[in-house]
């Protein structure tokens, strides 16, 4: 009998503790290997805590399909309570009143004196911060495979000419010299690290976070223009709608030298058995010894109709900024902490160097942010100049000033078409 009543007990309580915990839907394109085990730290963590966890998982490197998705959602009226946004797409997504802001989270977790200042900066909305920070990727990186690099009795490029023999040199020998596919966001990532490496900060930040003009159009972007052209030779021969992570496989299997690509990367060297740094090593991308290109990633909460999910979007919220979580997450995903004063015990060699970096960067005013991952320019300039930018490598007699010209016409047109008061 009392075994009975014991089994009734239990069955009584198991409601309650069920009830006790919180759901949260979180959409997020973290799907590639390396990521979605980064996504799953969050997923196990957060159902450790009694919790229920509803995967809106969206395909598509740079996020462009779930963008779509969490648009015509929220357009609905049924969003989900947490997305991976960041950018400038997360101040519009503010600005039209979607998001809650985070500020008393914030204010009693002492945020600001946990984050590095750019972090807080670039989530702070009229006042407001808006977002939780989940890590920092470095942009500007060359990833390279050393041991065809010694086979070849090959030195790493540190500049731009130095790359382009060193590819030359490769493709004689039979062997791709750059791992990449076609579609206009991973060109973006090509190009933007030629733009830092050949232009600096300053020229980078006015072209592309200021959109002068005259910077768009001169003589230094058609530089940039034509060392980005002369490289469409060196890709694949199956180049035509490779993926960022297929790309690096080939880099793996040792069927590509090199690889221009944000140190996401490292979560498909770690999904596939490497250690990052050792035999495929991490590098500046040639030129930018000393910058950074970066991207914030982040978790918006989204406003919802009930009050009772204020409190999961809280409890989230909590768990994203603990160090536990921090370190986990980041090591799987490629990233940097965005606790400022966090231990990087265990990280591997390319995540130490990119912290290192970063702090330099940062000190000296050599921060910048990335334009192919939507941190320098709204969703519609960035989508204008990828596309430019796309069909300019595609066409084997592209002309850099004609193109220059294309760039600044785009962004201008773009920008008319969205001031405030114009017609739409």
């Amino acid at each position: 009998m009392r075994y009975l009543s014991a089994l009734l007990l239990c069955a009584l309580a198991l409601p309650r503790a069920q009830a006790a915990g919180h759901s949260i839907e979180v959409l997020h394109w973290w799907t590639a290997g390396g990521e979605a085990k980064a996504a799953n730290v969050l997923k196990q963590r957060w159902q450790a805590q009694g919790n229920r966890w509803v995967d809106a998982a969206i395909d598509g490197g740079g996020g462009g399909s779930a963008m779509l998705v969490l648009r015509s959602r929220t357009l609905a009226g049924h969003p989900p309570q947490a997305a991976h946004l960041k950018g400038v797409e997360l101040h519009e997504w503010a600005r039209l009143g979607f998001l809650r802001p985070v500020s008393d989270l914030a204010r009693r977790g002492q945020w600001d004196m946990r984050l590095y200042p750019f972090v807080s900066s670039t989530l702070n909305h009229q006042g407001q911060m808006i977002a939780v920070p989940v890590g920092i990727h470095r942009i500007n990186w060359l990833w390279l495979n050393q041991p065809i690099f010694d086979r070849h009795k090959l030195t790493p490029p540190r500049t731009w000419s130095e790359l382009l023999l060193v590819a030359s040199k490769l493709k004689a020998a039979g062997i791709t010299p750059l791992a990449m596919g076609d579609d206009p966001w991973q060109l973006a990532i090509l190009f933007e690290s030629i733009a830092l490496g050949e232009g600096g900060s300053d020229f980078y930040r006015r072209a592309f976070v200021n959109l002068e003009p005259k910077v768009l159009t001169g003589e230094q972007m058609q530089q940039v223009l034509r060392r980005f052209h002369s490289l469409r030779t060196f890709l694949p021969a199956n180049h035509v709608g490779l993926k960022w992570n297929q790309a690096t496989q080939m880099l793996i299997d040792g069927q590509a030298a090199m690889q221009l690509m944000g140190d996401w990367t490292k979560g498909e060297l770690i999904a596939a058995g490497e250690i990052p740094g050792q035999r495929i090593r991490c590098l500046p991308a040639p030129g930018t010894a000393g910058r950074f290109s970066y991207n914030l990633d982040s978790l918006a909460l989204f406003r919802q109709p009930q009050s009772r999910q204020d409190q999961a979007q809280q409890r989230l919220a909590e768990l994203l900024m603990t160090p536990e979580f921090q370190r986990d997450f980041n090591r799987l995903k490629g990233s940097i902490p965005v606790l400022a004063d966090m231990e990087l015990n265990g990280f591997d060699r390319c995540g130490k160097d990119a912290a290192q970096a970063l702090q330099r960067a940062e000190r000296d005013g050599s921060l910048v942010p990335s334009v192919a991952e939507g941190m320098a320019t709204p969703p519609r300039v960035q989508q204008a100049l990828q596309e430019v930018l796309a069909n300019y490598f595609a066409d084997a007699n592209g002309d850099a000033a004609e193109t220059a010209q294309r760039l600044a016409q785009a962004i201008r047109a773009v920008q008319a078409e969205w001031q405030p008061g114009a017609e739409h």
